[in-house]
């Protein structure tokens, strides 16, 4: 069954009737103002929907028409709630806007096919009437994914897959799913573990994000080193364009050319919409084994993961906070907020005094019994020799259990007046330590310079999300006092700007899941260079002739 599209917020994360402790701790709040340089927060609520003024439609009645001739007036919406609710994704740039009750962006109707066959019927009409289309699965995108820019086009209207959710057929012989695309993580997980199976990805936005979503941005769970990422459980996909289907047979390898499904994952919506996509999946895990650590630094815990993957530890995840993210959600769990690394990392810290700036890795272990025990004796050796402590399982255990409770926190502090935001990157081992310093440092000093009050600051946090054999992700999570002098935005800018400026100078990828969409598009061309472009706009032209699909994303 889809999520109820009514009972998320329309201008925030997850369930509207969600209750977080932390909104209603006093103290949580007064120490986050000490955090952060300030003697108070401030109450910055969000604008009502009812008190915000929509943009009428630009459907015409002709357009009206053919789209409730094509799926039935029940499934063309153009209610106030819907046009909000997908008017941006979810991102600190798009809440600024829809909490401030801008909707120019709106969508002049939302549709929700429930076949292949609507959709193509749906394009097709999209590109004879020159009406902009934006693929909507679960709408979790972070970097402007989603906005309907209608450009010169006439209208633009967003395609909900919510509709489509089923699941075709479970191959247990073969270890393959074949699922419609608008399928969210939950549901899918649900049909593959009555089974015996599992796909094994789990991004944060878990709970809300579909299929076809992960594919289009390629995705990357948080046990992305046993599932791998989103190109690499991806066997075969439809994708539902102007021109037609484009299909990649779901054979297991070929060596017919290059392979068409490589031109999905990671398109964005911009070549086509995934309507249906066959992956790969494993058996459930029989055991699940979490392991917590103490690092005397980044560099010392980086080095125990380089070693650990470059030499086959089959760990499923290996996560390094940096000291700052260390630091941080020690004293949060202190005033009781957050998830703790226990009481144990209090006294570990204590009796760890050489380690100047300790940092914390949270391990996971899936599979086998067997097989998940060496795995964990074999990276605990090799944790010991880089000079680490044991923490023991109850931080893992404990930060599994929170895993997507972070985004929640993310509304109340805007409600206080302070901006959070995300970004990650990935480059070479060789390279991992300067980016990681780079990008710190621009990020402290863009918003040193944006704080409007005297004495406040931000605080940035990083943590190694993923890693390979040639290098791994950074993940970098910073909190700071907001502009509030109607400038938040250009605030977000420059903060946004710094960083990705000091990624692209040293070395590291602009995207490494969260994808590309609208805020990264200025970075596109010194990553893929002007040829590359030129090959990205020449598919474009094939399948999307007059450039209807989510125009202003990932091609610049």
């Amino acid at each position: 069954m889809a999520i109820d599209r009514s009972k998320l917020r329309w201008n925030g994360w997850g369930w509207a009737a969600h209750q977080d402790g932390v909104a209603a701790r006093d103290e949580v709040w007064a120490w986050l103002a000490s955090e952060l340089g300030m003697p108070s927060l401030l109450a910055t609520p969000a604008t009502p929907l009812e008190e915000i003024a929509l943009p009428p439609s630009r459907l015409s009645d002709v357009d009206r028409h053919v789209l409730t001739a094509i799926l039935g007036a029940d499934r063309v919406r153009e209610d106030k709630f819907e046009r909000a609710f997908h008017a941006r994704g979810r991102s600190y740039h798009d809440l600024l806007r829809l909490r401030a009750g801008d909707l120019s962006d709106a969508p002049d109707a939302v549709v929700y096919p429930r076949s292949t066959e609507e959709v193509l019927t749906l394009l097709a009409f999209a590109s004879e009437r020159s009406v902009a289309v934006v693929p909507y699965g679960g709408g979790t995108s972070v970097v402007g994914g989603v906005t309907p820019l209608r450009g010169g086009f006439n209208a633009a209207i967003s395609i909900d897959l919510s509709g489509m959710h089923r699941v075709e057929s479970i191959d247990v012989e073969s270890m393959t799913v074949r699922a419609e695309a608008g399928i969210d993580g939950p549901a899918l997980e649900k049909a593959l573990q009555a089974e015996g199976l599992t796909l094994g990805h789990y991004p944060q936005s878990f709970e809300f994000s579909t299929l076809g979503g992960w594919i289009a941005h390629r995705g990357a769970g948080q046990q992305s080193n046993r599932y791998g990422r989103a190109e690499d459980w991806l066997v075969g996909a439809e994708l539902a364009t102007p021109r037609g289907m484009l299909r990649d047979a779901d054979f297991p390898a070929s060596a017919a050319g290059p392979r068409l499904t490589d031109l999905i994952a990671g398109s964005e919506g911009v070549f086509g919409i995934v309507t249906k996509a066959t992956v790969r999946v494993r058996p459930m895990p029989k055991e699940i084994v979490g392991h917590a650590y103490l690092f005397r630094d980044l560099a010392s815990g980086a080095d125990a993961i380089r070693e650990a993957v470059q030499n086959g530890v089959p760990a499923a995840m290996l996560r390094l906070s940096d000291a700052e993210e260390t630091r941080f959600y020690r004293a949060f769990g202190k005033v009781g907020a957050a998830p703790r690394f226990s009481d144990r990392l209090s006294g570990l810290v204590l009796k760890a005094r050489h380690f100047h700036r300790p940092c914390a890795l949270i391990a996971q272990f899936e599979g086998s019994r067997d097989p998940v025990n060496f795995a964990r004796q074999r990276f605990g050796r090799i944790a010991r020799h880089h000079g680490a402590l044991s923490l023991g399982a109850g931080p893992a255990t404990r930060w599994r259990e929170g895993r997507f409770h972070g985004p929640y926190l993310r509304d109340p502090m805007l409600d206080r007046g302070l901006g959070v935001d995300t970004l990650e990157t990935a480059t070479s081992w060789s390279k991992l330590q300067a980016l990681y310093a780079a990008v710190k440092s621009a990020l402290e000093r863009a918003i040193a310079a944006s704080v409007p009050r005297p004495g406040a600051k931000g605080v940035v946090m990083c943590h190694i999300s993923h890693s390979y054999t040639d290098g791994a992700s950074l993940y970098f999570t910073y909190i700071f006092p907001r502009s509030l002098n109607g400038d938040d935005i250009a605030q977000w800018q420059a903060i946004k700007c710094a960083a990705s400026d000091a990624i692209v100078a040293n070395g590291g990828t602009i995207s490494h899941h969260h994808g590309v969409g609208e805020d990264h598009l200025s970075w596109m061309a010194q990553e893929k260079g002007a040829l590359g472009i030129e090959v990205l706009r020449a598919v474009k032209r094939a399948l999307d002739p007059k450039g209807i699909l989510n125009p202003g994303k990932l091609i610049p």
